[in-house]
């Protein structure tokens, strides 16, 4: 890929206005410094087991990480991928004493400064610090009683867009959905009960000819409203061409993943003009292809809030859009909305599972989402308090499983 020189010098202006984010000082004169980390792991059940290419999922796996100062100060993080308790634990070990600002220094005790090593995983080691990264921006914006989209600059909009998702799901807690005209009247409650606008659904799961039927009943139960696909990769390329052909007369504005790689929505962008965005992270092939149209990802695998924030930039500069995914505890679920405030690039509608758990980690449980939109929390650092009971409970059954 070959870049324009106006190309760099953009891209060079929007990542130095970025460093001048992460070095406000209030000036509270507080100890900052770390005494210790702490990790446990949790699940959060849904309240039906949803289907998806992959087969299905019933609950999420994560780590509610806790980081306190030397002040008392409680800073809240989470790693999205699983039970990585003993890894935060051991990791944050080597953070004691450091001041929650110095986040290069911090980033470079505990991720390698290579992209491979054969002395460690770094892939690893960046998702345990992005979750301690996380806790440290909580931590330092409850110490100087501001919430984090000030830290990172002040917020460009307070109601963050969200999608509402649907697709076939297995009985749970509610009764599930198990053909088209069940998944259609599930969009027309959700439009009911909370005033839903953008509608995102599972497919690649069952047949294409009744995955068409279901998208036609979507459409007519939700109108106008924008009409989101995602099949998670699970179909080859004649199989999306079909798909795709057959689906387009519904309207659809985004579809992620209908093929796995870059390269083969890049062919399907040849026949179909739609918008692609994929969860893999490879911003010069998309540059270098013009596909997919946006990168949607979390927090942890980029490494942390300074790092989402450069990645978000850098696509900013190279003209590729950036979405936040579903599936976390309402810690990171908190931490990817004051990014979506503060960044104007984050535009559109990013994920969301709110209305599909049955169960959170955070005071008042999942956030609620109306009209489409959630608000962006206003109390300091990340602006979300534990619920100790809903903790226990949920690593409880984490230890049962």
């Amino acid at each position: 890929m070959t870049l324009r020189p106006e190309d760099v010098a953009k891209l060079c202006d929007s990542l130095n206005r970025n460093d001048s984010l992460f070095c406000k000082d209030t000036g509270t004169g507080r100890n900052m410094k770390i005494r210790s980390v702490t990790a446990l792991p949790v699940n959060i059940p849904f309240r039906a087991p949803y289907r998806f290419s992959y087969g299905s999922i019933a609950s999420l796996t994560k780590t509610v990480i806790e980081l306190e100062t030397e002040d008392g100060v409680i800073g809240l993080g989470e790693c999205a991928d699983g039970d990585r308790a003993n890894e935060v634990i051991a990791a944050g070990e080597k953070l004691v004493g450091l001041d929650v600002r110095d986040l290069a220094a911090a980033e470079a005790r505990l991720v390698p400064a290579m992209r491979y090593t054969p002395w460690g995983n770094v892939t690893a080691a960046r998702r345990v610090f992005g979750g301690i990264e996380m806790a440290m921006w909580d931590a330092r914006g409850k110490t100087e009683g501001v919430p984090v989209h000030l830290l990172l600059g002040g917020a460009v909009r307070s109601e963050i867009p969200l999608t509402e998702y649907f697709g076939y799901r297995f009985p749970g807690f509610d009764p599930g959905e198990s053909s088209p005209a069940d998944v259609a009247r599930y969009c027309a409650t959700m439009i009911e009960r909370h005033g839903s606008a953008v509608f995102e659904g599972k497919v690649g799961t069952v047949s294409l000819a009744e995955e068409v039927q279901m998208v036609r009943e979507v459409r007519a139960a939700i109108g106008d409203r924008p009409l989101q696909l995602d099949a998670n990769g699970g179909w080859t390329v004649p199989t999306a061409r079909e798909a795709l052909s057959r689906l387009a007369p519904f309207d659809i504005s985004w579809f992620e993943e209908p093929v796995e790689t870059y390269e083969e929505m890049a062919d399907l962008r040849l026949h179909f003009p739609m918008n692609f965005s994929a969860h893999s992270i490879d911003l010069p092939k998309a540059v270098a292809l013009r596909c997919p149209d946006a990168i949607v990802t979390n927090i942890n695998e980029h490494g942390g809030i300074r790092r989402t924030v450069d990645f978000i930039r850098a696509c900013e500069a190279m003209g590729v859009g950036f979405r936040f995914h579903s599936g976390e505890t309402g810690i990171a679920s908190a931490a990817y909305l004051h990014l979506s405030a503060a960044l104007d690039h984050v535009r559109g509608a990013s994920q969301t599972l709110f209305h599909w758990y049955a169960d959170d980690v955070i005071d008042g449980g999942p956030f609620a989402l109306a009209n489409g939109v959630t608000q962006v929390p206003t109390g300091p650092g990340l602006g979300v308090t534990l619920d100790r009971k809903a903790l226990q409970r949920c690593h409880s059954r984490r230890c049962a499983r």
